[in-house]
């Protein structure tokens, strides 16, 4: 196991209107509040400014493409209160990929300025409704969350309501927004994407408990048979994360899916599970903690039958390690992760995955849900598909600065092997993060 060295590691906070999420992705820093005398009082400009180095050696999978580039993300928003029942909210974003050949500049790291966010969120306690540009985080975004790692980042056109506080339901109905590097960024045709999620804090000690369900339909699938027809999927589920005594913790998630695939059916789940302990009266307060992740595969034992789970709108970086390959999709994972905080600001991770296909007679499918490679006509001969090791941290210089970095290093096997992708991956990055907030609210205290 090579010796690793790092500084620090974080990702930008999001403007989530009040939505919790529990583990993944955490926030860093503060929000540095700049106040003007001469700002009206119905009004708040806020900036995220993000610049991150990386540099991959082996960019696509393809071996001996070393790249080396800078992700840039500036974005600007606008909050504006007419009443105490209403606030508006636009945010402009202008991202890019300097440094990197065009041909390689994946989708989510181009967006020359446009709207990320433009909503209206009617209030009256207990009941709010949002309805325009916004973003969707549920739990540990496994399944639904904005990916904010990446430079452009996720929103969806459309409506939701909330009724509650610490206990709330959720119910939405949006449709994900496209982006398009050089023109507006604009959703699908229709709403397609719907949900109904419930936020449990008070009713078991120390423990957020989040049942949903999610429901996709898209208008033209083609199924395994060749015949075009509707895609109408349900993903019902629940994630529970919680506190036990003595320092140990844990946080779970289970789904299924059902539904039609043009003439096929959907039969697919997934589901993780994580068990940690803290040794809070030891040096840098060790945090040990095992993970285990599945997502089904097509077998293809019924030809009428579709069993690849569809991973939704995930934040995946760093679910199946810092290279970022895979997706949650036919896939096994054995993982360990060490936390470490050896001063004050400094939070270490160390981690290591075994990393399995769950079916060889499936393909490999990326963080983006594109197949990597497909299995042959008898399947994969190994199921295997590498072993990785990475290390980052993130250190918040004087509560506002957040500085990034880490290391990661996949050593393909079996089914990659197999496949042609035999190359071994290495990422290393380093990135700073500032944001702030400007108004008057100083002045009226």
């Amino acid at each position: 196991m090579p010796a690793l060295l790092f500084l620090a590691l974080t990702w930008a906070g999001e403007k989530a209107q009040g939505q919790t999420y529990i583990e993944y992705p955490k926030n860093a820093g503060n929000i540095q509040p700049l106040r003007q005398e001469n700002v009206p009082r119905w009004l708040t400009f806020d900036m995220d400014l993000r610049a991150r180095a990386e540099n991959q050696t082996a960019l696509n999978l393809i071996s001996g493409n070393g790249q080396a580039y800078e992700l840039t993300r500036v974005r600007v928003g606008l909050q504006v209160r007419p009443a105490t029942w209403l606030t508006g909210y636009i945010q402009g974003q202008d991202t890019h990929a300097l440094g990197l050949a065009l041909p390689y500049v994946a989708a989510n790291m181009r967006d020359t300025f446009d709207a990320r966010q433009a909503y209206a969120n009617f209030h009256l306690k207990p009941v709010t409704i949002i309805a325009g540009r916004q973003p969707l985080q549920y739990g540990g975004e496994r399944l639904v969350g904005i990916s904010n790692w990446t430079n452009n980042s996720r929103t969806w056109d459309g409506f939701l309501g909330r009724v509650g506080d610490k206990n709330r339901l959720d119910v939405f109905s949006t449709s994900v927004v496209t982006v398009h590097p050089t023109s507006l960024d604009k959703h699908g045709a229709g709403l397609n994407f719907h949900g109904v999620a419930g936020t449990i804090t008070t009713w078991v000690p120390h423990t957020t408990i989040i049942p949903f369900v999610f429901v996709r339909s898209i208008r033209q699938v083609t199924s395994q048979q060749g015949v075009v027809g509707v895609e109408n999927e349900a993903t019902p589920g629940i994630e529970v994360d919680g506190d036990l005594p003595a320092g140990w913790d844990y946080h779970v998630l289970g789904a299924l899916q059902r539904g039609s695939y043009s003439n096929d059916s959907i039969h697919s789940g997934a589901g993780f599970a994580k068990v940690g302990y803290t040794a809070k009266h030891l040096a840098w307060k060790p945090r040990l903690r095992a993970e285990y992740d599945y997502a089904t595969g097509n077998t293809h034992r019924d030809v009428q039958q579709i069993s690849t789970f569809d991973q939704l709108y995930p934040s995946n970086h760093n679910a199946f390690g810092l290279t970022d390959i895979f997706g949650f999709q036919n896939i096994r994972e054995a993982r360990l992760n060490l936390y470490l905080n050896p001063v004050k600001n400094l939070t270490v991770l160390v981690q290591q995955e075994w990393l399995n296909l769950a079916t060889n007679q499936d393909g490999i499918y990326s963080g983006s849900a594109s197949v990597l490679a497909k299995p042959p006509l008898a399947g994969f001969l190994r199921s295997g598909l590498g072993r990785e090791i990475d290390a980052s941290g993130a250190y918040v210089f004087r509560k506002y600065l957040v500085i990034d970095a880490g290391v990661g290093h996949l050593s393909p096997d079996g089914a990659m092997v197999q496949s042609g992708h035999a190359a071994p991956q290495t990422i290393a990055y380093f990135s700073l993060n500032y944001r702030f907030t400007l108004d008057r609210k100083a002045t009226q205290q």
